[in-house]
C-alpha cells in the first residue's frame, strides 16, 4: 500500500504547453524572429526559458500562453483552430526557417543554440514538407556533394537512428558540421567521412575521417534537399 501512495514522478506535459510548442513552430520567423525577442514579449527573464519549454517540454504558465496568443492573434487569423490542422500543412504554408550560420575559417562553427538565432527567410517549395529548417553549407570538406554556399533542407532525427552512407548535419562537441556517416566496428560510434578526398596537407588527407560517439551527438539532421540559390 505504501508504494501506491508514492507520487507519480513521470513528467506530464500539459495541453497548453503542447499548444504553445505547435504555435511557436508555426509563427517563428513570421511573428517573431528568435527566442530573445519572444522572451521579451512574454516577460520571461531570458531566451533560455523559451528553449526549456520547446526542447525540454518544461510546462508553460497558462497566463503566458494567453499573452502569447493575444500578442500574435493577427498571425493566427483570429481563431484558435490553427492548432487542429496537420503540422505538415502549417509548415508547407509558411515554409521552413533559414538560418545564415557563419562558419569559422576551419569550416566548422562553434556551437550555439540555433533556436536563439534569427532566421533570415523562409524556404518553401514542394519536396521539403517534412523538413524542419535550412542551413547554408560552409567549407569544402563535403565537395562535390555539398558546395560551399549552397543551402540544404534538413530533417531532425530525434531517435538518432543513422542510415550508414547518408549525409547529415551534426552538432557534436563544440562544433557543427556536415559529414557522411559510415558504420563503425564499434556499435556505439559512427565514422564521420568527408567526400573531399583530393585535398592533401603534408601528404595526408586534409579532411581525414574520424570516429564520433553517437551519444555525444547533440543534434542529428538528415540532408534531404540541396539548393544552389535562396529559393524563398
Amino acid at each position: 500500500m505504501d508504494d501506491l501512495s508514492k507520487p507519480n514522478k513521470i513528467k506530464t506535459v500539459r495541453p497548453e504547453t503542447l499548444e504553445f510548442i505547435i504555435l511557436y513552430n508555426q509563427l517563428r520567423g513570421r511573428a517573431f524572429n528568435n527566442n530573445t525577442e519572444l522572451a521579451e514579449a512574454l516577460n520571461f527573464n531570458s531566451a533560455s526559458s523559451i528553449t526549456e519549454i520547446i526542447k525540454s517540454r518544461q510546462n508553460i504558465d497558462p497566463e503566458k500562453l494567453k499573452i502569447f496568443k493575444e500578442k500574435y492573434s493577427e498571425y493566427l487569423g483570429g481563431t484558435k483552430k490553427t492548432t487542429d490542422r496537420p503540422a505538415a500543412a502549417r509548415r508547407d504554408e509558411g515554409g521552413i526557417p533559414m538560418y545564415d550560420i557563419i562558419a569559422t575559417a576551419s569550416g566548422v562553427e562553434v556551437y550555439n543554440d540555433i533556436n536563439d538565432s534569427q532566421s533570415v527567410g523562409r524556404m518553401n517549395f514542394p519536396g521539403i514538407e517534412e523538413c524542419d529548417f535550412a542551413l547554408p553549407v560552409w567549407g569544402h570538406s563535403m565537395y562535390p556533394y555539398l558546395e560551399n554556399g549552397c543551402w540544404v533542407a534538413l530533417k531532425i532525427i530525434n531517435d538518432k537512428k543513422i542510415l550508414p552512407g547518408e549525409v547529415y548535419y551534426i552538432e557534436w562537441g563544440d562544433y557543427r558540421m556536415y559529414k557522411r556517416l559510415l558504420a563503425s566496428d564499434n556499435p556505439e560510434e559512427v565514422i564521420a567521412h568527408s567526400d573531399n578526398v583530393t585535398e592533401m596537407v603534408a601528404g595526408r588527407l586534409k579532411y581525414a575521417p574520424f570516429p564520433i560517439r553517437i551519444d555525444e551527438i547533440k543534434k542529428l539532421c538528415l540532408v534531404k534537399d540541396i539548393h544552389k540559390k535562396h529559393n524563398h
